[in-house]
């Protein structure tokens, strides 16, 4: 079988054959039927994040079940399934208080003793998973079982981008009905949370990016109103339209400027919500003086899900017409073009791409 492997960063992945082990006990053998091509793995190859080299990328996926360890009982061979990074270990302080997606010692990590390797060598999977890959071998605990009335590639989405947009708005910032929103940065993760904002009954949503057409995207997705940040200062735009300040902005860029500014659009007693990875050691800054007036920045880890939840409902939205999922996907690509679809993605001119395989 053939995976995307990482080798170096600022370098193009290579496809190369792998070799997988038999799944021991608690592991799950699955056959990638679509993988997501998502910004949160092209902070990896750009070297804006670390992780031990090398490594086969790629987190958001779906595919069948082909094979489970002995002590298996959640899924079993021909189950379709979606792959989360959020693992649990279902024991510790967080995961015993609803905090799962931050729990603390999951026991997944395999980086001593690899069970995928290419030409007799180790291969690691980023963040336990790695989808870029016809098959993946993970543990139990970063699947969920879905229907199999619901198409992979739209599936794969779920996986990372519209948890991760949807639960930002839902999970961890609780956008209450009528509330003003902005949303800086209309990729598949913005796009997610503009549609969670939707949902959730938001009276009032604006969408930021600096590309039109992203921006007329998002208005299928529920925004209201769209600021091109290429022609308008969005601070300044933002109070205008809300006429003193969002209650809850959320920055999807992965960037210092973009979050700052996230928090800037805030008026008083407001939520800004970071989504997006900004580069490891960048620090970011705010006036002091504006926590006085009970704003709030905060991050948000993979929407703060309690993904066997919050996906299968995430499937009943779509099914149900609420969740934009078809409009989503781009273009529909094979691994051999991963490279070309993250050259497109550095351009920031479409949603997203899915590796069909």
């Amino acid at each position: 079988m053939r995976a995307a492997i990482l080798h170096h960063v600022n370098e193009p992945l290579t496809i190369e054959a792998i070799e997988l082990d038999a799944p021991r006990a608690h592991e799950v053998l699955i056959r990638t039927a679509a993988a997501g091509i998502c910004h949160s793995d092209l902070h990896f190859i750009d070297g804006l994040h670390s992780t031990r080299l090398p490594v086969i990328p790629g987190h958001e996926s779906a595919g069948v079940v082909e094979a489970v360890g002995s002590q298996v009982d959640y899924v079993e061979p021909g189950d379709h399934v979606i792959t989360c990074m959020s693992a649990f270990c279902g024991e510790c302080a967080f995961c015993t208080t609803g905090r799962p997606y931050l729990c603390e010692s999951p026991g997944l990590n395999r980086d001593d003793d690899s069970r995928i390797s290419s030409g007799g060598n180790p291969i690691g999977q980023l963040y336990n998973l790695g989808s870029f890959s016809e098959k993946m071998l993970v543990h139990e605990r970063t699947v969920v079982k879905i229907g199999k009335d619901m198409p992979f590639d739209r599936a794969a989405l779920i996986g990372c981008a519209v948890m991760t947009g949807y639960g930002a708005v839902v999970n961890t910032a609780r956008v209450e009905p009528g509330s003003r929103v902005a949303v800086i940065g209309c990729g598949g993760i913005g796009l997610s949370a503009i549609n969670g904002a939707a949902i959730a009954g938001a009276g009032q949503i604006i969408a930021i990016d600096v590309h039109d057409e992203k921006l007329e995207l998002a208005r299928t997705f529920g925004a209201t109103d769209a600021i091109n940040a290429a022609r308008h200062d969005p601070v300044g735009s933002v109070h205008e339209l809300t006429g003193g300040g969002a209650d809850y902005t959320f920055e999807a860029v992965g960037s210092k400027e973009t979050t700052e500014q996230s928090f800037s659009m805030l008026r008083a007693g407001g939520d800004a919500t970071v989504i997006g990875m900004v580069p490891e050691g960048q620090r970011v800054e705010i006036d002091a003086s504006e926590l006085l007036y009970e704003k709030t920045l905060q991050g948000s880890n993979m929407g703060s899900n309690r993904f066997r939840v919050d996906m299968p409902r995430l499937i009943d939205f779509y099914l149900d017409g609420r969740l934009h999922l078809d409009e989503l996907v781009a273009k529909r690509i094979a691994l051999d073009d991963i490279n070309d679809a993250f050259a497109e993605m550095r351009k920031g001119l479409i949603a997203r791409s899915v590796i069909v395989f």
